[in-house]
């Protein structure tokens, strides 16, 4: 058997929990050892997108907010679900404009993230959002955000001394910042 192929064996799988954002279910496997097992995986019901707004300036936005199951307080690019009767480049410019108060004239794609591969099938997308127009914010009742505008230089400084840890935020601004030669 290559590396490339499928070591795993799913002997069963059930429904643990499911609601409106999130499915949980438990496979009895034979794991790439020959050995049972159970594993366990979270579905999401929308797709992640994350977006980096940059104005002719070279400034972006991030959005602070406090996070449940971090508990702790986290800044990031501005993100969110996509409804799968949504495309991603629709979600994105639908959550820019809900977090953040900006409307964009191009979008362009920058990368797919797998947000935790070992314990989710969650695939995020990041794009770049340029010929930025500034508007108000249309926050979801589950959101108290702080929006800030910095240098896109100073965001990157952020990740790189830790204070944005959220994935999708670090490899995208990561990407972007590789390929502006920063």
């Amino acid at each position: 058997m290559s590396k490339e192929e499928n070591p795993w064996k799913t002997l069963s799988g059930k429904l643990v929990y499911e609601n409106p954002w999130i499915r949980l279910d438990e496979f009895q496997v034979i794991n790439p050892s020959g050995n049972p097992g159970i594993y366990g995986k979270v579905s999401f019901k929308g797709r992640a997108v994350g977006i980096i707004p940059v104005d002719e300036e070279g400034n972006t936005w991030l959005v602070g907010q406090y996070r449940y199951t971090l508990d702790e307080y986290s800044w990031e690019i501005p993100m969110g679900a996509v409804p799968f009767n949504e495309t991603y480049e629709e979600g994105a410019l639908r959550e820019l404009k809900e977090e953040s108060g900006l409307s964009a004239k191009k979008l362009d794609f920058l990368c797919k993230i797998h947000t935790s591969n070992s314990v989710t099938d969650e695939v995020g997308m990041v794009y770049v959002a340029t010929e930025l127009t500034e508007g108000e914010t249309e926050f979801d009742d589950t959101e108290d955000i702080q929006v800030k505008k910095l240098p896109f230089a100073e965001a990157l400084e952020w990740v790189m001394d830790g204070r944005i840890t959220d994935s999708l935020s670090v490899g995208g601004i990561l990407k972007l910042a590789r390929l502006k030669g920063l």
